[in-house]
């Protein structure tokens, strides 16, 4: 995946020194566009269609789902961002999520932002088809 291929990525401890909600901030637009791909890629419809199974699996309770999901396989370094972006305050929940689905899905989102910016693109790959693999079978809400 590469969105910007001019983007010089930064080193681990560089990335990891940006605030959780601005990792998420990128993370959450990295993980629309996995999803709108699988989408797409899955099915050709009209995009009134795509936007409305997008929706699906770009909120909140779904992505706390991916939170449980993804955890158990996270080397020692990528669980810590995990857990930095869980605990970052200055959310605002929106109506639909309570407080502990929204900042597991910001966490989520926290992680690919990481990854993103550390050009791990490999591994982003490997979390979303765990990710996708799930989707697949049917095992969640969305």
């Amino acid at each position: 995946m590469t969105l910007y291929t001019d983007m010089n990525f930064l080193t681990k401890r560089e990335a990891a020194a940006y605030s959780p909600l601005a990792l998420a901030f990128l993370g959450d637009s990295v993980y629309d566009t996995l999803i709108r791909e699988y989408l797409l890629k899955k099915s050709n419809m009209p995009a009134g269609k795509l936007h409305a199974e997008k929706i699906k699996f770009v909120c909140a309770e779904f992505q706390s789902e991916m939170y449980s999901l993804i955890e158990n396989v996270l080397t020692e370094n990528e669980h810590a961002i995990l857990k930095r972006g869980r605990n970052a305050t200055g959310n605002t929940v929106p109506k639909h999520a309570d407080t502990a689905e929204y900042r597991r899905a910001t966490a989520v989102e926290c992680l690919f932002g990481y990854l993103y910016l550390t050009g791990d693109t490999d591994r982003i790959r490997e979390l979303f088809c765990i990710i996708t693999d799930n989707i697949n079978k049917g095992e969640t809400n969305g």
